[in-house]
């Protein structure tokens, strides 16, 4: 009786100190039939956590202001040794009020049974050995480090023949005077970009503004019925993701197809690309970057790889989703886990990139003073590599590219977005890339004038050079069959001038849409299209007349 006794006492205290340590409860879902409803917290933990959320504030503006600070303070005098007594009684007073109120918080998630419940079912998950998550915590939406981990990189034997392939950065020679003489420029680059640097490059990983962003993941639980997951990367990073199952039902045609969602440099899947696929009825799984949301970690480009890599694993090898059934759709700098994942996964069904550019250099550039340009490019290149279009040509699959018309983020002149936008140059080089003998120097003019058209425009210059739809699919359906759909192909080779710019207006057309909006306006479901496939065109049935015109 009294080592029950004593054990209902461990017990206690052991769950007494988990609603201490324990994650913010928001809300309990609607599962099963049972009524969701916002998490309510007694007035203990509600003050608590009120107290927590504002010193939590507080330091978050302060480190950011910290040298407007660290200056009032010194004109004040506190720069003394009876200024920093005080300032130092100052600090041991807000820690000692931060760990009573952390204290008190606790106290009322202990007496509150919906929170006490809520940990029972978490600690039960968290030694599920299968890594499946049942209906029970289904019904909580909560603090994600406290998320049980769903799938890690290494669950899965991977194929060893196959490494991952990665873009090497441009080498440059230089005698060991001119290394020694760049040692400063290096150590400012470092730490440009590991204080403001990567902030401008990814302000979705300022927790001030994710702090402003409402968590709404039991939004996507209630109307989509979404699924949580954690999955841990190679590095060790955790990544928030989510995912909605649309197979096997009527009402989704589409749901046999998972679109991989990859979110711009502030976007969250909470509010961010997954909307799109979402109401067009495929199966779609989201992600948040590294830094972002309940990802853990920071979006360097390795972390970034790391983090898309894991997520395909898990699609593949979790839902069975085989790659021919997986398209990838990315959103701005999104484009680049987009591009480096089709690269290593090419038997995707296809890439999509919606507001993307090729290369983040130009773009940098052109918002940074024009004295700064070295060190902008020494930075960029050593730490932020985002260059889209060296990875989208080692794409052999369908490809689209949508450009907004009015995109004022990735174009380098705001006089001029449409004529200066960064996808203008992404399409450019996959196209010379896949048809050298069609972009060539003397062809180059036509393609660069065609990509800074608007519709209306590219529809008169359509006309003026009589292209027609049906032959030109038929010419690239012939060479199929004569030769191969492998990449770079040789079309072209044999055409004359009017032929070859024919052709690559049709190209354009196959593999860009112009969407007629700013950079953030949410796409239109009716311009989320699978990409064009030329070896589709196998399956079409060619005219007697289309093959005449060919041979004329």
């Amino acid at each position: 009786m009294n080592s029950f006794y004593s054990s209902l006492k461990v017990m206690g205290l052991f769950c007494f100190v988990r609603c201490i340590i324990g994650p913010r409860l928001f809300r309990i879902n609607a599962v099963d039939g049972k009524e969701g409803r916002i998490y309510d917290p007694n007035i203990l933990e509600a003050w608590s956590d009120y107290i927590i959320k504002s010193l939590t504030l507080a330091w978050g503006l302060g480190v950011y202001s910290s040298p407007a600070i660290a200056a009032i303070l010194y004109r004040k005098g506190y720069f003394t040794v009876d200024g920093i007594s005080s300032l130092g009684r100052l600090v041991s007073l807000v820690g000692v009020t931060l760990l009573g109120t952390i204290f008190f918080r606790g106290l009322g998630r202990y007496m509150n049974y919906d929170y006490v419940t809520f940990l029972n079912v978490l600690e039960s998950e968290k030694s599920n050995i299968n890594k499946v998550i049942k209906t029970g915590l289904r019904r909580y939406d909560f603090e994600f480090h406290d998320w049980p981990v769903s799938f890690r990189w290494n669950d899965v034997e991977g194929d060893k023949s196959k490494p991952p392939i990665f873009v090497e950065k441009p080498s440059s020679r230089s005698s060991i005077f001119m290394t020694l003489g760049a040692i400063p420029c290096e150590i400012l680059s470092y730490i440009a970009i590991h204080t403001f640097g990567r902030r401008l490059i990814y302000p979705g990983t300022v927790k001030l503004l994710q702090a402003a962003v409402v968590n709404r993941i039991f939004h996507l639980c209630f109307q989509y019925g979404a699924e949580r997951f954690k999955l841990i990367t190679r590095d060790g990073n955790a990544i928030d993701s989510v995912f909605v199952d649309r197979r096997s039902k009527k009402e989704f045609p589409n749901g046999e197809t998972l679109v991989i969602c990859c979110e711009g440099n502030a976007g969250f899947y909470e509010y961010g690309a997954m909307a799109t696929p979402l109401e067009a009825g495929y199966s779609v799984l989201g992600w948040n970057h590294p830094g972002f949301g309940g990802s853990t970690g920071v979006p360097f480009p390795s972390q970034e790889t790391n983090a898309i890599d894991v997520v395909i694993q898990f699609a593949i090898h979790r839902f069975g989703f085989m790659p021919e059934n997986i398209m990838i759709y990315a959103w701005s700098i999104g484009g680049f886990p987009a591009s480096w994942a089709a690269m290593n996964y090419p038997d995707i069904k296809g890439l999509i990139l919606d507001a993307t550019f090729d290369d983040i250099l130009p773009l940098a550039k052109a918002r940074m003073p024009p004295s700064w340009g070295p060190l902008v490019g020494r930075t960029i290149r050593n730490y932020m590599n985002l260059n889209n279009a060296e990875q989208v040509i080692r794409y052999p699959g369908p490809f689209l590219l949508i450009r907004r018309v009015r995109d004022e983020m990735i174009c380098t002149s705001d006089s001029s977005p449409l004529q200066t936008n960064r996808g203008n140059d992404l399409l450019s080089k996959v196209l010379q890339y896949r048809y050298p003998k069609l972009i060539t120097p003397e062809t180059r003019w036509a393609l660069e004038a065609s990509l800074t058209l608007d519709k209306d425009s590219l529809i008169t210059l359509w006309h003026q050079y009589e292209v027609d739809e049906d032959i030109c699919a038929a010419t690239v359906r012939s060479y199929i069959e004569e030769k191969s759909a492998s990449f770079p192909m040789s079309i072209g080779d044999d055409m004359t001038m009017e032929q070859k710019l024919q052709l690559m207006f049709y190209l354009v057309q196959k593999h860009m849409v112009d969407f007629d909006s700013t950079h953030c306006t949410p796409l239109p479901v009716e311009l989320f299209q699978q990409p064009w496939d030329p070896e589709a065109l196998l399956n079409q049935t060619e005219s007697s007349d289309d093959q005449e015109k060919i041979k004329e």
